[in-house]
């Protein structure tokens, strides 16, 4: 296998990894944080409204790094600039 295949196979891998990651953590993350507000909520009826506002927000910060993940890999798929480096080097193509 010649090294521009050879980038190309990392970065295919890399971004694979960076996305499976990026999805576990946030997915246990907003889990959690939803099993902590419905027990909050079921403790403090009253409050629901703040709970649940509190609980949207920090959802969407948690999201937010999925989402991250995924411009990541996507970058590494289709606009990496070490296979522009490669190419050029390799013969001007």
């Amino acid at each position: 296998m010649d090294n521009i295949g050879l980038i190309g196979m990392v970065s295919i891998i890399i971004a694979g990894l960076t996305i499976a990651i990026g999805s576990i953590g946030p997915a246990i993350g907003e889990a959690r944080a939803a099993t902590q507000a419905l027990s909050s909520i079921a403790q403090q009826p009253d409050e629901a409204n703040t709970i649940t506002r509190t609980l949207f927000v920090s959802m969407a910060m948690i999201e937010s790094t999925a989402i991250y993940c995924f411009v990541v890999s996507m970058i590494m798929i289709f606009a990496n600039p070490f296979w522009n480096y490669v190419i050029n080097k390799a013969g001007g193509q």
